[in-house]
Formats: structure tokens, C-alpha cells, sequence
């Protein structure tokens, strides 16, 4: 698969080349705290306004709490007033995928990472411009590195650029 990772200097390159992350349920819980296992494993959702990143207005990356891939931007954060975390646009098309979700007699559509099919939460097309798209993600699927930080998210599929 090819996403996008940072690089040793904290610049986003690529499409590199990228193994799929697979691990077994009991993997992800020794990895993961409770709460993460039922959101990003087990598709979940935190309540409403309650998350650790809602309010975060640090400049950085929200990356998969699996998998460490970037997924969105602090630059592509708004305040949707819907009580999770949203943004406009993943900080890489290649990082996130989609998949129908007809669960909770909704039709909705869920947003996964594509390096390891960590559930995110779901996008819905009542965004803000320019893309129109609202991504609603879970606090407890992602991690959140400051923009002066990003050289310390390095991926070895970066092939040191």
C-alpha cells in the first residue's frame, strides 16, 4: 500500500510504500488501554464532547493510535459544535479509507486508517470549504504530536529522505 509519513527533517512526503499493520485482537489489547480497544478495534464511539482532543488548539498532526500514521492537521481542524474532534480534510488522501456503514440503523459512511484499519469515526458532507466534508474522529483513535515534534514521527518507510 502507499501512504504518506514524515521524514527524519518532519516533512510529509511520499506516497512511499507501506506494509499493512495486522495484529491479533489480544495484540491490540496489550497495546492499546481499554477505551482505544473498543473505539479503534471495535468500533466504537467516545461520548459526545467528552474526548481529550476536542479542545486541542496546539499547531501539529493527529496520527492513528495503532499504527502511528498521520492521518489529519491541525491545519485542517474546526470546531464543528458536534462534540468530537472534526476536520476538513486527512492530511494525506492515501491515509484514510472509507467503508458503508449501515450499523445503528444509520447509513453513514466510516473513516479507517488505511495502514491498519483502525476505526476513526465517520465523515459526512456538512463541512466547512473548501472541501465540504466534516471528518468526526474519536479522541481516543488518534495521538497527537506539536508541530516542533514532527521529526520524532520519522518512518523508516520514508527511505530517510
Amino acid at each position: 500500500m502507499k501512504v504518506k509519513v514524515f521524514d527524519s527533517q518532519g516533512k510529509l512526503v511520499g506516497p512511499v510504500e507501506s506494509p499493512k499493520v495486522v495484529k491479533s485482537d489480544d495484540e491490540w489489547q496489550r497495546q492499546l488501554t481499554p477505551t482505544q480497544f473498543r473505539i479503534a478495534r471495535g468500533k466504537g464511539t467516545e461520548r459526545a464532547f467528552c474526548g481529550t482532543l476536542l479542545d486541542n488548539k496546539r499547531q501539529g498532526v493527529y496520527c492513528c493510535v495503532c499504527c502511528a500514521l498521520p492521518l489529519f492537521a491541525s491545519a485542517g481542524k474546526f470546531d464543528s459544535g458536534t462534540g468530537w474532534p472534526s476536520f476538513f480534510r486527512p492530511v494525506a488522501e492515501e491515509n484514510v479509507i472509507t467503508e458503508h456503514d449501515s450499523g445503528h440503523g444509520m447509513e453513514r459512511t466510516e473513516i479507517l486508517c488505511a495502514r491498519c484499519d483502525c476505526h476513526l469515526g465517520h465523515v459526512f458532507e456538512d463541512g466547512p470549504a473548501p472541501s465540504g466534508l466534516r471528518y468526526c474522529v474519536n479522541s481516543e483513535s488518534l495521538t497527537f504530536t506539536d508541530e516542533a515534534d514532527l521529526a520524532r514521527l520519522a518512518d523508516p518507510a520514508a527511505g530517510g529522505v
